[in-house]
């Protein structure tokens, strides 16, 4: 059985709920809180090395971290649906489009960040929810731009079927809309995000439906 170590407001993690759920996969969670800490419990330290999740863990033995190596693992273990295009063009936008969010965005906006700004740092609440919507604004204007004039964007970040863009895109969302960040000048953005919570593979995957919602 596939097991996947997360957390239910992890973005990143929310990204590998989404791929397994859009190939039809089955799967165990177990839950990692980490605003407790068990991050750092020696345990998941020896499944990983950086006190991260996820973690995907393969028939008890075989580990996978990263949520971009996992999601494109399970793409070319279950070519079906394909969550890369067949073009090596559109592969690499999707790619970047992808990375935009989870190289750019999202390691400024963690909870390990976020937490030395307001521990070591002595960042008040003000100071964070202004970091954090500096970064959103940063990240989402460049990909509106980027979607509102590419000949390739549809109903999804790429043509009509969702892809690795949109499995970063939704959750980075979620956290946006969370953290209350204005999103009013991302329409493009907001319509595909809108689109992919129609469907039930990123319904299942949404934070409020795992069983360590809390």
């Amino acid at each position: 059985m596939t097991t996947l170590y997360g957390y239910f407001r992890s973005s990143a993690a929310y990204r590998v709920r989404i791929a397994l759920n859009l190939k039809g996969l089955d799967y165990d969670q177990v839950p990692i809180n980490l605003v407790k800490g068990e991050q750092r419990s020696g345990d998941h330290l020896a499944r990983n090395s950086q006190g991260l999740v996820p973690s995907l863990v393969l028939d008890d033995s075989c580990v996978i971290n990263q949520s971009l190596a996992i999601c494109e693992y399970l793409d070319e273990e279950h070519p079906e649906p394909a969550l890369l295009p067949s073009n090596a063009l559109a592969r690499a936008q999707v790619r970047a489009l992808a990375q935009m969010v989870a190289c750019e965005v999202h390691p400024l906006n963690n909870l390990r960040v976020l937490k030395y700004l307001t521990g070591e740092l002595g960042a008040d609440e003000a100071a964070k929810l202004a970091w954090y919507r500096h970064w959103i604004a940063e990240g989402f204007t460049a990909m509106e731009a980027t979607l509102s004039t590419a000949p390739s964007s549809g109903d999804f970040c790429h043509g009509d079927t969702p892809t690795l863009a949109d499995i970063c895109l939704v959750p980075q969302v979620y956290n946006a809309e969370r953290f209350e960040c204005d999103l009013s000048a991302y329409p493009t953005l907001q319509r595909i995000a809108a689109h992919c919570r129609t469907l039930t593979a990123f319904q299942k995957a949404a934070p409020e439906a795992q069983p360590d919602a809390s």
